[in-house]
């Protein structure tokens, strides 16, 4: 396994020179192999990495000149358990999945980090690529995965003093009560 940095294995293939093999040529043609599942189709690669090793797979994608996350969102799988998972990635109630782009290479790569219930906590990707502060601050709110070393880990869409987070599946639907002004009469 390479740690970050190490194995780039020189410089990217541009899409149109993936071949049938996929995922695996591009992991063979440059992507780094971080300690992490890989599947895709001709052209697109996703990455299935531990939560242990998530930041380092982000650090050697970044310097294998992906400069875009261009998304970063929570799932909760609580009432949807099955789900394609690769050999090896057991699966957890929630899941982190991250879209990176190489604008230079034209190359999108997914990560997909299975976040348990009991513990959901990642690292940040924010030391990375700071736009995905308010992303990670959505997730958050949304769903309570916690990103350690976050720079303001605080509610972007709830107000501060809402209890719980509405994106759960298991968040009670609750009732407000509506108000509603007497209807005009007949003229």
């Amino acid at each position: 396994m390479s740690s970050p940095g190490e194995g780039s294995g020189g410089t990217l293939p541009d899409a149109a020179d993936v071949g049938a093999g996929g995922a695996q040529d591009l992991v063979g043609g440059g992507l780094p192999e971080i300690g992490a599942a890989v599947t895709g189709t001709e052209g697109s690669v996703v990455y299935f990495p531990t939560r242990e090793r998530y930041h380092d797979l982000l650090a050697a994608l970044r310097d294998v000149d992906f400069e875009l996350l261009t998304d970063l969102c929570g799932v909760d799988y609580l009432t949807h358990p099955g789900r394609d998972l690769p050999d090896g990635v057991a699966p957890e109630r929630f899941e982190l999945s991250v879209v990176l782009r190489s604008i230079a290479r034209r190359l999108m790569v997914r990560v997909r980090v299975q976040v348990p219930e009991g513990d959901p906590e990642v690292a940040s990707a924010w030391d990375l690529y700071p736009g995905s502060e308010a992303m990670e601050r959505e997730a958050f709110d949304m769903y309570g995965i916690r990103f350690a070393g976050h720079p303001d880990l605080t509610r972007i869409l709830m107000p501060e003093e809402w209890e719980g987070h509405p994106l759960r599946k298991d968040y009670g639907v609750g009732r407000v009560p509506v108000q509603f002004k007497e209807a005009p009469g007949p003229r």
